[in-house]
């Protein structure tokens, strides 16, 4: 029977899970709708059943340990996803609690960036790194800071939020009840916008005017932009420029050698690199300049988070002695 963790990534969108062994292969990997569930109970429950299949599909022979789940505003401490912005379940759920009920083994629960982090670290790019930036680029943006090869969670477990982060106090509204944060201009809903407020403001053709809000996503922006499209291009521009901008100034807090991009917008390459990595030099603090590499994520097919929330359980049932090093 082979020992397995899992590795839950709770996303604005999509729910991805995986289960892992002890090396960090993916073993099953799958997802559910997170918005399809109005409650949150309903929501529990489609995840356990869908977990239960890749457990127990043909063949498989495995031993369950325990559970890691990244999600936004997951707090590590208390085992919590609180007041999460992007998710349409309000409060504090008591995740890993209902997790250890459903499936009798222990259950972590952490920032869902924190988690991507962790992932990069054990198995990805960051790997010997001691000092070093994660940023999610998904539905909204999340970071995840390691100084000095630690995982900074804080005093109450939610360290790590630059998405709340103001660029502009008068700026766009943010479901977290603030004006002008970050993740409402680099984000994939944080792009669309941008798009849209272009569109109003160019009277250039564009293949993107005949697309509505919700039907358009980053991959369209990406496609259009590399067709030659002016106001996709500006777009990516002006998301670079936002986001170059402030990691900047997020630099000088924990003096990383390198940022590692991750998720959906990400997967545009150059289009979202080359004017972030323009505009962070041009905003750095002289000393730092030339210091600090932003390049994507080293883990492929989106399994950062998955594979770093399920690396929790592992580092946990190490610490208590129930695993062998």
């Amino acid at each position: 029977m082979k020992e397995v963790t899992v590795g839950v990534d709770i996303g604005g969108t999509n729910t991805k899970f995986g289960i892992v062994d002890r090396e960090g292969n993916v073993l099953f990997q799958d997802s559910i709708s997170t918005q399809g569930f109005e409650e949150f109970s309903d929501y529990l429950k489609g995840l356990s059943e869908a977990l239960r299949k890749g457990l127990h599909a043909p063949g498989a022979n495995y031993k369950l340990l325990g559970i890691g789940v990244g999600a936004a505003n997951g707090n590590y401490y208390k085992g919590t996803i609180e007041h999460a912005t992007n998710l349409k379940w309000k409060g504090i759920i008591p995740l890993a609690e209902m997790l250890r009920e459903e499936f009798n083994v222990p259950a972590l629960v952490t920032n869902d960036a924190n988690a991507a982090a962790v992932g990069e670290m054990v198995y990805g790019a960051a790997k010997g790194l001691k000092d070093f930036i994660v940023i999610t680029l998904g539905t909204g943006l999340g970071s995840g800071l390691v100084a000095n090869g630690q995982l900074i969670n804080g005093k109450h477990g939610i360290a790590g939020e630059l998405g709340h982060t103001t660029v502009n106090y008068a700026g766009r509204y943010c479901n977290c009840g603030k004006r002008g944060c970050l993740e409402t201009y680099v984000s994939a809903t944080g792009i669309k916008r941008s798009v849209y407020k272009l569109l109003a403001d160019h009277l250039e053709p564009s293949e993107l005017r005949g697309i509505s809000f919700d039907n358009l996503n980053t991959k369209m922006i990406t496609d259009a932009a590399r067709r030659g499209d002016l106001v996709a291009q500006e777009a990516f521009e002006y998301t670079g420029r936002i986001l170059g901008t402030k990691l900047a100034e997020t630099v000088v807090h924990t003096d990383p050698e390198t940022i590692f991009l991750f998720g959906g917008l990400s997967l545009a390459g150059d289009l979202i690199f080359k004017p972030t990595i323009k505009h962070m030099e041009a905003n750095l603090m002289p000393v730092f300049r030339g210091k600090v590499k932003v390049l994507p994520s080293g883990l492929q097919n989106q399994a950062a988070p998955i594979l770093g929330a399920s690396s929790l359980v592992w580092n946990y049932l190490e610490e208590k002695g129930k695993v062998l090093a």
